[in-house]
């Protein structure tokens, strides 16, 4: 896969991508990244890429001849057919799938603006679609796209030492991933879940499973269309939460028993403890 990127600093998502399983996929030829730096295509002593605003307002904006030479000459720079990708607050959101669908293309272009942004007319005549990493703002395109290589990358066939690695991933099944441990099996912080050395494998993945469906259920309850769960989902996400309650109660009573033991005595007894004998 190649991806082009077009910034004031393509320098920096170059060496973001020069680590791990990006970099290995690089290096055994599964992604090249190429920088494209749009003050290369300026004109002037100066070599201005912005401009101020129509209209008034704080900020610059960027000018649409130096990105869309610089477009263009990465275009022209491989036969391939590029989608261009600006990465925008205004675009969708990306998720796994948006990742998926990203990773399926030979070439992707990724703009980084800039300042206030780009020119529209630039976006509406060069842009394929617009992507946003969350509901935040950056100085710039450059973390963002050095996200989306990261992700597109680590899907690319060969990329991860185990392609098991992208299958259980958080997401990828619309799920969040569940818990993972390694050596020791005993610490002060805690011990391994018995059912991980069982040896048992239809039992631990049915453990990860239900830990997979209760966490998303816990953490992003979002992501958890439980009308759309199997039979077999449902009675795990329903043994989750009965364990789940099952502690919540064992915990209340062992507070009330350290704060009040008389309390806890006549719990047992089924007494009432300010009656008198």
């Amino acid at each position: 896969m190649r991806i082009d990127i077009v910034s004031l600093f393509p320098e920096f998502v170059a060496q973001c991508a020069a680590f791990g399983v990006v970099g290995r996929a690089g290096e055994r030829g599964l992604l090249a990244l190429h920088g494209w730096n749009p003050r290369d295509y300026a004109e002037g002593n100066y070599r201005r890429v912005d401009d101020r605003p129509f209209g008034g307002g704080p900020g610059m904006v960027m000018l649409i001849e130096p990105l869309r030479a610089a477009i263009r000459a990465a275009r022209a720079a491989d036969p391939t057919p590029a989608r261009v990708v600006y990465l925008s607050p205004q675009g969708a959101r990306l998720d796994q799938a948006k990742v998926r669908e990203l990773a399926g293309h030979e070439r992707l272009i990724l703009l980084c603006g800039r300042y206030e942004g780009v020119d529209e007319r630039l976006i509406q005549a060069e842009v394929d679609e617009e992507v946003s990493i969350g509901d935040y703002v950056l100085s710039g395109g450059e973390l963002a796209a050095a996200v989306v290589v990261d992700a597109v990358a680590r899907l690319q066939e060969g990329a991860l030492n185990d392609a098991e690695s992208a299958v259980q991933d958080s997401f990828e099944d619309g799920l969040l991933d569940c818990p993972h441990y390694t050596r020791p099996v005993e610490h002060e912080l805690g011990a391994v879940p018995a059912v991980l050395m069982s040896g048992n494998h239809a039992l631990i993945a049915k453990w990860r499973r239900q830990q997979s469906l209760g966490r998303t259920w816990q953490r992003r309850p979002d992501l958890l269309d439980e009308a759309a769960l199997s039979k077999a989902d449902r009675q795990l996400l329903a043994a989750y939460r009965a364990e789940l309650a099952a502690q919540a109660a064992a915990g209340v009573a062992e507070t009330v028993s350290r704060l009040d033991p008389a309390v806890a005595a006549a719990g047992e007894t089924g007494r009432d403890p300010g009656a008198s004998a």
